[in-house]
């Protein structure tokens, strides 16, 4: 290399290099005065940058869990044979495909719904393909009769990320049908633009032409519903009867016209009595509905004067495309509605927002960005007061370059700009430097010796002095942090990016220190006047080693290592204080939460009615609820629905919120005023909703059940119990038993069960000896029955006005839809004695009689359970503590013999004989997480044993380094207990880095206690001289990953991740410095 290419004449081969470069100081050697190390600098930066304009944004970790639903019709068939004949084949089938890890059922009378659930990461696509293959290709298997499955897959993609509610404008009354006309127009114009998914309405209204038949018109005039239908559809017909030859030419020939209007249908002629013509006005009312759903779903809002407005609304759900940028799709979504205000949307018609996934996800993105910045800048200062300005400016260098190769490397991970991500980068933040310090300050104190060779050449010497370890220490924190990418289950890939990234920035971090930071070095602070430790004998030992904070060392260090003795007490006392802080887990003065609640922008609760109630009914409490909600100052729109389900979001994916579409289901949502407008969390404003609608009065079987969005992957409840058992009614009395437990707990709240209260139906049985002798046909009876209670569409009128045809229905409205004499004196069809009117009764032939209808079956993986549900709110709020209080609630009840439940904590009984409780919802997701994490700390201990024993050539020593592992512990414990927080799977994930990290410490402490200068100095002296010379960067690593933690300390999520890092890197970097010493003491001299 010749002499130009630097800041001076000085070129490395000026000076002989005294030690071994290894790896690092090879490196170091081929690039601190390339040309090449600023053109990496600024390709890192441009590559960085290109990813992190290129990553989509997300609130969340997209997490791929397909859940595919197949509905069978089983007309006729009570729940216990639709069981065994439609729903236990079509689990057969689908057990057999790959990739299902759950199959769940619930049969009820004449229906069935399987659902399979496909393992977390399967492609949604694949899974729908292979459930439509495999049953297709057994079909056979199906009994004859039942009609093909309707089988529906829903996935992460299928989630809105934009919600657009249209009601009325400043308390203007609009109809569900005209808001309904609009939002479809809207739907059309919206699915135009880029990456729009999936959308669909919620509280559309369905226009019909009712055709209403009146019993006793029917029987007045001798006309049967089969003739009524029969002519409407006749006369409904429009069809091409193909072509003629006509004026020397060949045209086609159509026939027929389309009814259009209710009086078109009424004026038809259907037969005449008594001479007189009857037409279909006679017998039925024909009229059009402008919305025949049976579904209620309202606005609600109060004025400026606090009364209650309500008003018809229809809501507009929009997904996105899979892979797309969420920030980017919703804002061209919400920049062309506005641009249609005043076009297609009417001046009296507002649009609201009350979902917008893609503002929350860029405020996270950029308050997270803020923080990392925020975080960078700490750093930066950090290096300033303690090392120097120059040294300074080449952290500011290295810590964006290293963090925008993190992102590429991100991008070609396929990972998405999230909150996980982005706290991994925050969390990586303070560990990614730590190479870059040590570097800097070995680098400094080389140049500051009285040593004869050029700067270039220290720097060199310096990075190799240094080199090995730190590689060492470097791949123990990947190898702590990498074995997390293999927990199992939905908490897996949620937390993926934090080992991913974290590890590739480790990874990065090593080669920028060694690469650029000496070239940076040479560059920014190679000219300067040596500083730091110049003139004394602070820079390589002497009796005050270490400048200040080595004095400050020495002073501690040299009571507690004067003797074996006090170096044996000081361990024996910080074992105690170590392992006794885990004590405050056993009096839970530390609880254990897989992760905390979140502060959202968006609630909900839900209204579940008894079997039978109606649509008016389950409106009527959602309006309760409306009106008690609405009065919190947080709230700012509340949307109501019955009969249909809001939108549904992650966690009602997992639920099958949007399966909730009979009258007695409905649901109340919530849309809060932003985080940073309000004082309290979403989870304080649950709690006190919770407690505010008990006082609404419900009837038996009825639950409210208020449900904050899940902070991490969502379950069916947090607190779970299936029961299984022998027989149904030793499950449902033993699922009764349990939940008296619940209920008796105080912080067990929104009990209910999965079978409720049993309901009555009517059912309607005909005489074979009446049938005989009015010579009727059974099938006539059947049909008369099904077109008088359900609902017969007769044919379609297409006006071209709407974009679907308008049904022509034969249905009595819901108020006539009663069994009385009127209805039973429906003619049908008979073929009776000659002069008759060939008609006779309904009543003639049929009989009605009251019955119990049956209870629902679930089954989960083929075995029939009931469910016992709940959330946890007040004292506790993690599943254990629920469950423990539960457990000795059940055995404090007296239980029939034989009866009492077992109790299993993982795993469906093989052993059905008995009754069984299984602890299943968010414990589930809490034991897989927690046991996959303990694993993957093994792995990592082991891995990193590996590397020490690799490193040192001992299989002792890297006992000692491990030793200060369980030192995190006294400051985990102590972090939680002071902020009140839960030892969440983010502290865990925190504990665990902190091994690689503290390990590290200990690596770079125990390689220069065996290779410092031990020449006339008692075995004492050198090791307080190795601790007080790297007790500094040390203590500076330590810092910087310290500073990281703070800026996420606020987050609801990841403060236990920063509490872990901040307290259990404070005790423990304190405490190694002063461990390992002692061990040495005792142990080696």
């Amino acid at each position: 290399m010749s002499n130009n290419q630097g800041t001076g004449p000085e070129t490395p081969e000026d000076d002989e290099i005294h030690v071994k470069l290894g790896i690092a100081g090879g490196l170091t050697k081929s690039f601190i005065r390339s040309a090449l190390t600023p053109l990496m600098i600024l390709a890192a930066i441009a590559v960085g940058l290109v990813a992190l304009i290129s990553l989509p944004r997300e609130e969340e970790p997209q997490i791929s869990v397909p859940m595919v639903d197949i509905h069978l019709q089983a007309p006729g068939l009570k729940a216990q044979d639709a069981m065994k004949l439609v729903t236990e084949p079509m689990e057969t089938i689908v057990q057999g495909i790959n990739e299902v890890e759950h199959v769940y059922s619930r049969t009820q009378d004449d229906y069935s719904l399987v659902m399979a659930r496909f393992k977390v990461g399967t492609s949604s696509d694949a899974a729908i393909l292979r459930v439509h293959e495999k049953v297709r290709a057994n079909m056979d298997k199906i009994p004859k009769g039942i009609p093909d499955p309707v089988i529906v897959g829903r996935g992460i993609d299928d989630v809105a990320i934009v919600s657009l509610t249209l009601t009325g404008k400043d308390g203007a009354q609009v109809d569900s049908d005209e808001l309904t006309r609009v939002a479809r127009e809207l739907q059309t114009e919206v699915t135009k633009i880029q990456n729009v998914g999936l959308t669909y309405l919620v509280g559309d209204a369905t226009s019909e032409i009712r055709i209403e038949p009146e019993p006793d018109k029917l029987a007045l005039y001798g006309v049967t519903l089969q003739q009524l239908s029969n002519k409407v559809t006749q006369a409904n017909r429009a069809f091409n009867t193909g072509n003629i030859r006509h004026e020397g030419k060949q045209i086609s020939l159509s026939a027929g016209e389309t009814l259009t209007a209710p009086s078109e249908i009424a004026g038809l002629l259907l037969t005449t009595r008594d001479n007189r013509p009857v037409y279909v006005a006679d017998v039925a009312k024909v009229s059009y509905v402008p919305d025949a759903s049976d579904h209620i779903v309202s606005n609600v809002q109060r004025d400026a004067n606090g009364k209650i407005e309500r008003s018809p609304a229809v809501t507009l759900a929009i997904a996105k495309r899979a892979g797309s940028n969420a920030v980017v799709v919703a804002e061209h979504i919400l920049d062309r509605v506005h641009e249609l205000h005043g076009q297609l949307i009417p001046d009296n018609v507002e649009v609201k927002v009350t979902r917008d996934y893609g503002e929350t996800a860029n405020e996270k993105a950029n308050e997270l960005l803020f923080h990392l910045g925020l975080a960078t800048v700490s750093i930066v200062g950090l290096v300033l007061v303690a090392i120097g300005w120059r040294e300074s400016i080449v952290v500011a260098v290295v810590i964006p370059v290293t963090i925008l190769l993190t992102l590429f490397a991100a991008y070609i991970m396929g990972f998405t700009l999230n909150r996980v991500s982005l706290f991994a980068l925050i969390f990586a933040i303070g560990i990614l430097v730590d190479d870059a310090i040590v570097v800097i300050e070995n680098i400094a104190r080389h140049w500051a010796m009285k040593t004869p060779g050029s700067r270039v050449t220290k720097a060199i010497e310096a990075v190799a002095e240094v080199g090995n370890p730190t590689i060492v220490a470097t791949l123990t924190v990947v190898a702590a942090l990498l074995p997390m990418l293999f927990v199992s289950g939905l908490m897996g890939p949620y937390m993926s990016p934090i080992p991913a990234v974290a590890s590739a920035a480790m990874i990065f971090s090593f080669f920028v220190a060694v690469i650029i930071t000496p070239w940076l070095m040479v560059k920014v602070a190679g000219k300067a006047q040596l500083h730091g430790h110049h003139g004394d004998d602070d820079a390589y030992g002497g009796e005050h080693a270490g400048g200040k904070l080595g004095r400050m060392y020495s002073a501690v260090a040299r009571p507690i290592l004067k003797t074996k003795g006090r170096s044996g007490l000081f361990l024996l006392v910080v074992t105690v204080l170590s392992f006794g802080s885990l004590g405050l887990l056993y009096t839970k003065h530390v609880t254990v939460k897989l992760l905390p609640f979140d502060n959202k922008s968006e609630l909900s609760v839900v209204v579940d009615m008894p079997a039978g109630t109606s649509v008016e009914g389950t409106d009527a409490v959602a309006q309760q609820v409306a009106e008690i909600v609405t009065k919190l100052p947080e709230v700012l729109s509340v949307q109501t629905h019955a009969g249909t389900s809001a939108p549904f979001n992650f966690n009602g994916l997992v639920r099958h919120y949007y399966l909730r579409a009979q009258p007695n289901q409905g649901d109340v949502e919530l849309q809060l005023a932003p985080k940073g407008e309000r004082d309290r969390t979403s989870h304080e404003i649950a709690l006190e909703i919770r407690d505010k609608i008990k006082a609404i009065k419900l009837p038996e079987g009825a639950s409210l059940k208020t449900v904050e969005p899940p902070p991490g992957p969502p379950v069916i409840a947090t607190l779970l119990a299936e029961v299984y058992g022998p027989t149904p009614e030793m499950r449902r009395d033993a699922a009764r038993r349990i939940e008296k437990a619940f209920k008796q707990v105080p912080y067990i709240v929104d009990v209910d069960n999965s079978f409720g209260i049993q309901p009555d139906k009517l059912r309607a049985t005909v005489n074979s000896d009446d049938l005989e002798f009015y010579s009727v046909s059974e099938g006539d009876v059947w049909d008369t029955l099904g077109m008088l209670n359900g609902s017969t569409t007769v044919g379609y009128s297409h006006r071209g006005q709407e974009r679907q045809p308008i049904p022509i229905v034969m249905e009595r409205s819901k108020s006539n839809k009663v069994m009385n004499e009127a209805t039973l004196s429906t003619p049908i069809p008979a073929n009776v004695l000659p002069g008759a009117r060939g008609v006779v009764e309904l009543g003639d032939v049929v009989s009605v009689d009251k019955e119990k209808a049956s209870y629902p079956i679930f089954r989960h993986n083929g075995r029939e359970a009931e469910m016992v549900t709940a959330e946890l709110a007040g004292k506790f709020e993690a599943p254990l503590y629920g469950m423990l209080a539960v457990d000795d609630a059940i055995n404090n009840m007296d239980w029939p013999k034989g009866e009492k439940p077992v109790v299993s904590l993982h795993g469906q009984p093989q052993d059905e004989s008995h009754v069984t409780l299984l602890w299943d919802g968010e414990w589930e997701v809490t034991w897989v997480t927690f046991r996959d994490m303990g694993a993957a700390f093994a792995v990592a201990l082991l891995g990193i044993y590996i590397l020490v024993v690799a490193q040192f050539g001992s299989f002792r020593l890297p006992l000692v380094i491990l030793t200060p592992v369980p030192l995190t512990f006294l400051g985990i414990m102590l972090g939680h207990w002071i902020f009140h927080a839960p030892f969440s799977a983010t502290s865990m994930i925190g504990f665990i880095a902190l091994a690689g990290i503290i390990v590290r410490n200990s690596i770079l402490l125990v390689d220069f206690i065996r290779h410092g200068s031990h020449e006339g100095k008692s075995p004492t002296e050198v090791l307080i001289e190795a601790g007080a010379i790297r007790f500094k960067p040390i203590l500076l690593t330590a810092i910087a990953a310290m500073i990281g933690a703070v800026v996420i300390l606020a987050d609801p999520i990841f403060q236990g991740l920063a509490i872990s890092l901040l307290f259990g890197l404070l005790s423990s970097t304190l405490l190694t410095v002063l461990v390992i010493p002692a061990i040495y003491r005792i142990f080696k001299t």
